[in-house]
């Protein structure tokens, strides 16, 4: 793609300060403030969990990009968009909302740490909602990076149902790994619910017998044009499955993500797609 690359997007599950520091939360915030001062515009999304404090975050509704319902399993769901903006950054960070799917106060587990039993649906709505309101801000991204396991589905959804919309007739995927793969089993029925758009049971072949975090991960890897190892421990399974996959990968450099170099390591690699 070389010096094309003029626009990324960033699908994130973790932004900070509106979630703690983590791994994910904290290139959630920098990467696309570094990329953006390399010359490249950009626009980020994450979920609005109820977790967020929007009082404290000013974050407001987009009424023009809201009102649209997303049909998930025969039930439609308002798509809600807010968004808020990190000043020192000078930049804007648009947020997926849903009062069925991210009101609740935790992110992805209850109280007592079980795994919410609608998180698969709640990675379909969510990817489905980023592309959704990217088609209305009429913004065509060349660069697609999804960060965290929410973000999973998205890859599959650009190359086999959004792939033919001339906004993203040029994008490219790139899927950041990292140590959140979750372990747990989703319900039995999320590869039907899944289904969307023209997209068949044949395109969702990885996710044979019981569906988990990993398996979900394969599936977005195999839709993705470029692989960065975001942690030092991924799954070796996973690990096998995107090396083998023939894609290009940029390997976890601990030294140039405690430094900051690492936003033009990431900068390099989406010219070089």
């Amino acid at each position: 793609m070389g010096n094309s690359v003029k626009r990324v997007l960033f699908v994130n599950s973790e932004i900070f300060p509106y979630l703690p520091e983590s791994e994910i939360s904290k290139i959630g915030r920098f990467l696309p403030q570094g990329i953006q001062e390399r010359g490249k515009e950009i626009r980020s999304f994450m979920p609005r969990y109820g977790c967020i404090n929007e009082r404290k975050n000013q974050l407001h509704e987009v009424i023009r990009l809201s009102g649209m319902n997303i049909i998930i399993n025969d039930v439609d769901r308002p798509l809600v968009i807010k968004v808020a903006s990190i000043s020192a950054a000078r930049m804007q960070v648009y947020f997926i909302d849903n009062e069925d799917y991210f009101h609740r106060k935790s992110i992805y587990r209850d109280e007592n740490g079980i795994f919410h039993e609608d998180n698969g649906e709640r990675a379909i709505f969510f990817a489905r909602g980023v592309l959704e309101t990217v088609k209305k801000l009429r913004w065509a991204p060349d660069i697609i990076h999804c960060h965290g396991w929410i973000s999973h589905i998205l890859p599959l959804y650009l190359k086999k149902a959004y792939i033919d919309d001339p906004i993203f007739s040029g994008s490219k995927i790139v899927l950041s790994l990292y140590d959140d793969t979750p372990a747990e089993k989703f319900p039995s029925d999320i590869k039907e619910k899944i289904l969307f758009g023209g997209i068949g049971e044949d395109d969702l072949g990885l996710l044979s017998g019981e569906v988990d975090g990993t398996e979900l991960a394969k599936l977005a890897a195999s839709y993705s044009d470029g692989i960065i190892f975001g942690s030092e421990s991924i799954p070796g399974e996973l690990e096998e499955y995107c090396r083998n996959s023939g894609r290009p990968i940029l390997d976890f450099n601990a030294e140039a993500v405690q430094d900051g170099s690492y936003i033009e390591e990431y900068n390099s690699f989406y010219d070089q797609l």
